[in-house]
């Protein structure tokens, strides 16, 4: 299972967007392995997606979601505490909810490969406090 970002998502859903193709490529090279994501990362999909696309796109995605387009676990019982710890850790590019949480999900899944649009938060942050990510959506940025 690949863990995905907002980014990606965003970058699917919208046309307009500069990585809607590789986000289209990357979508159709990866889906056999299965995309993994998390609530938080979810609820910053579709915010944005309904603040730059309107509702009608959110609603698509969360539909997608629903129809096992990418696998949501439940968070392990210290997630709001490994959150906290993360978000401290890295303050000052600073990390928000959504990061943190995919931070713990790789932890998890001892997975760290990533398809996201962020290079400069996942270029620098390290799962098990020293595995990096690798990012499949934008490798050669």
């Amino acid at each position: 299972m690949l863990l995905t970002d907002s980014g990606f998502w965003i970058a699917l859903g919208n046309t307009r967007d500069r990585h809607h193709a590789a986000a289209l490529a990357a979508a159709k090279r990866w889906s056999g392995e299965g995309f993994v994501t998390t609530w938080p990362v979810l609820t910053e999909v579709t915010h944005l997606l309904v603040a730059r696309i309107g509702f009608h796109s959110a609603l698509e995605f969360m539909d997608s979601v629903a129809q096992g387009a990418v696998e949501v676990p439940a968070p392990p019982d210290d997630a709001t505490i490994r959150a906290a710890y993360l978000m401290r850790r890295y303050r000052d590019l600073p990390m928000d909810l959504a990061d943190a949480s995919l931070v713990i999900l790789a932890e998890e899944l001892e997975e760290g490969r990533i398809l996201s649009t962020d290079l400069r938060d996942f270029g620098g942050y390290r799962w098990k406090n020293t595995q990096p990510f690798t990012n499949l959506l934008l490798p050669d940025f």
